[in-house]
């Protein structure tokens, strides 16, 4: 089967989007599918290029095995808002333009989370007559409107409509979660359009290994000490700043108790100012590190922390980073509001829920798991329950979906 995938997010980039695209598509290709990504320069989040990389109109690479296009766009960080929008129009007629000049595929995948993707998607299918799946990755414009992004309330409806619109316009909708399922659902898209496809981790990257002594060291990290570990976006969806305001509690009651913080995002710079104003040593900031180098940070700490802001929009997401840490053998401090997330988690006995934008619950949880009678069933469930979720299994169920639609059109 040809897939053609739309998705301005790609390794090198680090995020949970361009992992999730890369890492289904190297089994696709392993499988004997021909793949081409529709991407640009690398650039999330900052807004710069990654050495490297120039932002030409078209440069083609072959990433084990997947045909890669990057195309050129407006370049812009991923903070503010009209800059970032302008971005996603110009990457929406890029791709748009190109995927008109590609061999015609058997399917058009569009990734969200922002829409304008899926417009490129939507009208590349109804040109080339081709069936379109809209992956929903998460709830936009929703999340936009929860996190105040914008607030002009006319241009959120105008989004969500269109939302509304390519949702029905699709030959399927692969959402990443059941809840997501349920929103649409409640908003009049039938139920049999939309296949849940819960995300996963490649088990082959994200498996249990000895501690990395060295980086320790380099961090400045004791071996008794009890490191939890946050590797993601500090963005303003995170809500970071309640971990520094737990950091500062913990330091009296559990002394052992660090916070290391991996990764890059609009909020980065300040929540590194906030710790050295506030001397904070039991908090340890890395910047944005290679995907691959993530295993290695994670082999430094005893358990995970997933964490969001207390809306309620988050309460329908399920964060990728859950999987890697078990994939590593963590056991999981979901701090965010309880949702399905939560509920995996919990059903599954590898972690703990704490109450989000509550400091004292994050403290009060993180000493609780000092305790190895707690902790340790909780770790010695994490293997069973990754490969539960492994990113080959949500591969296969995604392109089961593919082929339905294809067969369909054929």
């Amino acid at each position: 089967m040809r897939i053609l995938f739309l998705s301005d997010r790609f390794p090198p980039e680090r995020d949970a989007a361009s992992s999730r695209v890369y890492e289904r598509a190297v089994h696709w290709v392993r499988w004997g599918h021909d793949v081409t990504v529709l991407t640009c320069a690398p650039n999330h989040p900052d807004g710069e290029v990654y050495p490297g990389y120039r932002n030409d109109w078209v440069n083609i690479e072959a990433v084990d095995g997947i045909r890669v296009v990057r195309l050129k766009t407006y370049i812009a960080p991923n903070a503010g808002t009209y800059k970032r929008v302008a971005d996603f129009l110009s990457y929406m007629a890029s791709s748009f333009v190109a995927g008109l000049f590609h061999e015609k595929p058997d399917v058009i995948v569009a990734s969200s989370p922002q829409i304008f993707t899926a417009v490129s998607g939507w009208a590349l299918g109804a040109l080339r007559d081709v069936p379109y799946v809209f992956e929903l990755a998460d709830l936009w414009p929703a999340t936009i409107r929860d996190v105040d992004a914008l607030e002009n309330e006319a241009v959120l409806d105008a989004l969500e409509r269109l939302e509304l619109f390519l949702y029905r316009r699709s030959a399927a909708v692969v959402a990443l979660t059941r809840t997501f399922e349920e929103d649409l659902v409640g908003r009049g898209i039938p139920r049999d359009r939309i296949h849940v496809v819960i995300n996963g981790v490649e088990l082959s990257k994200f498996r249990p290994r000895p501690r990395a002594g060295d980086l320790a060291a380099e961090l400045g990290l004791a071996e008794d000490d009890f490191v939890v570990g946050y590797i993601g976006t500090h963005g303003l969806a995170h809500g970071l700043a309640n971990v520094l305001d737990a950091a500062a509690l913990l330091a009296q009651r559990a002394p052992r108790a660090k916070f290391l913080l991996v990764g890059s995002g609009a909020e980065r710079e300040r929540l590194v100012s906030d710790v050295r104003r506030r001397g904070l040593s039991n908090v340890v900031m890395v910047p944005p590190q290679p995907k691959s180098e993530m295993p290695r940070y994670w082999s430094l700490c005893r358990v995970a922390l997933v964490h969001l802001r207390d809306l309620p929009v988050f309460s329908t997401v399920i964060p990728s980073k859950i999987f890697e840490a078990l994939g590593m053998g963590l056991p999981v401090i979901m701090c965010l509001p309880r949702g399905e997330a939560t509920d995996i988690v919990e059903a599954e006995g590898v972690g703990l829920h704490c109450a989000p934008e509550d400091p004292e619950a994050l403290a009060d949880t993180v000493v609780s798991l000092l305790d190895d009678a707690l902790r340790g069933p909780m770790q010695a469930l994490t293997g069973e329950s990754a490969r539960r979720h492994s990113r080959e299994r949500q591969a296969r169920d995604f392109l089961s979906v593919l082929h339905s639609v294809a067969e369909v059109r054929a």
